[in-house]
């Protein structure tokens, strides 16, 4: 690592630091300002609100906006290395604008894996935490994705339906268990309430109604306080909207995999959330390139120029992502493809800019 290495990274730490921290604070001070009468109201104290949701909302906070603090850096940095015409000096020395866009991308790459490190393993735990400070403090927080009449397949024979679940204690309510033998229902089992017991892994019925069918004939019994045996769990039963922010990736996948498993269906949200999630960093990389190849040049209108087009670059970067999303959501778009692709397409705009770039 020679000595301008290092002091790319150091300037882009510094200021990267920097503005990560104003705009952490202002985010704080904006969603503060609007839902302040709404923690008052509720009752949340101020070191609820400082410790429990604004603390374990930074980590999510860091991760959203990274790309743009990064962005800002190689901006500013180039921009300044470009007005003092240092960059034109170490062109004319024989250093290759190629080699100069490496501590830049080397600094993306590590800010990028660290981002990814966080998300897999550290923001699900503080998501879970600020998410359920949400649903107790803040209305129209929740997410729910069952609201009607919940149905899920137990096994390869059996059918479980809910008439609704409350997710705060574990509980259904109108359960129906209708098994299957050889196309024929075997054994119809009802219960008007069901509760998962946490500590025992089972579930628990106050009253269970069963017709057990032979022939055309059946036999009923009723049977109090009794476990069933079911392949499912309460996290089955309540999905939301925000459960994939709130896993690790290990989590995540196994996640989808339960859904798939228990037949719930609407994998695409689970799916495209996740990719987007892994996919994410990538643009922390992709903006260092973009950053560094509209700023290495000397232009009109000097900083000005290299902000505004920072922030359309970042608007616009942002928008395709958001856009697409809602497609991967629906299944129009495979999650792969509506994850990945606006990273490729603008990688594809980095690469073409330094091309070219000035040499």
């Amino acid at each position: 690592m020679t000595k301008f290495d290092r002091y790319i990274f150091k300037r882009l730490f510094i200021v990267t630091f920097f503005v990560m921290i104003v705009l952490i604070c202002i985010f704080i001070l904006i969603d503060f300002s609007e839902n302040s009468d709404e923690f008052t109201e509720k009752g949340a104290t101020i070191a609820e609100i400082l410790s429990v949701y604004y603390l374990n909302y930074i980590p999510e906070m860091i991760r959203l906006m990274s790309p743009l603090a990064v962005f800002v850096a190689c901006l500013i940095l180039t921009g300044q290395m470009t007005e003092r015409l240092e960059l034109i000096a170490l062109k004319a020395s024989g250093v290759s604008l190629y080699r100069l866009v490496l501590p830049y991308l080397i600094f993306g790459f590590l800010v990028g894996a660290s981002v990814s490190y966080l998300d897999a393993y550290v923001i699900p735990t503080s998501n879970a935490d600020r998410i359920e400070f949400e649903s107790r403090y803040l209305s129209g927080s929740t997410d729910r994705i069952d609201r009607g009449r919940l149905f899920r397949q137990d096994s390869d024979s059996t059918i479980v339906s809910f008439n609704f679940f409350e997710a705060s204690s574990n509980t259904g309510y109108q359960a129906s268990i209708v098994t299957f033998r050889d196309d024929k229902v075997s054994r119809i089992s009802n219960a008007n309430r069901i509760e998962w017991n946490d500590s025992l892994s089972v579930w628990r019925v106050d009253r269970l109604r069963e017709r057990v069918f032979d022939n055309g004939n059946y036999v009923e019994t009723d049977t109090m306080n009794v476990t069933v045996d079911l392949n499912l769990y309460p996290r089955d039963l309540a999905r939301r909207s925000s459960d994939i922010y709130q896993l690790t990736y290990p989590e995540a996948v196994s996640y989808i995999e339960s859904i798939e498993r228990i037949g719930a269906g609407g994998t695409s949200l689970p799916r495209t959330q996740l990719y987007s999630r892994i996919a994410y960093p990538i643009s922390i990389f992709v903006v260092c390139l973009i950053g560094f190849a509209l700023a290495s040049e000397r232009r009109r209108g000097g900083r000005g120029f290299y902000i505004a087009a920072g922030l359309g670059i970042s608007i616009i970067y942002l928008a395709f992502m958001k856009i697409l999303e809602p497609f991967g959501y629906a299944g129009t778009l495979s999650p792969e493809f509506a994850s990945i692709f606006p990273h490729a397409l603008f990688l594809l705009i980095g690469i073409i800019l330094l091309l070219i770039a000035k040499k």
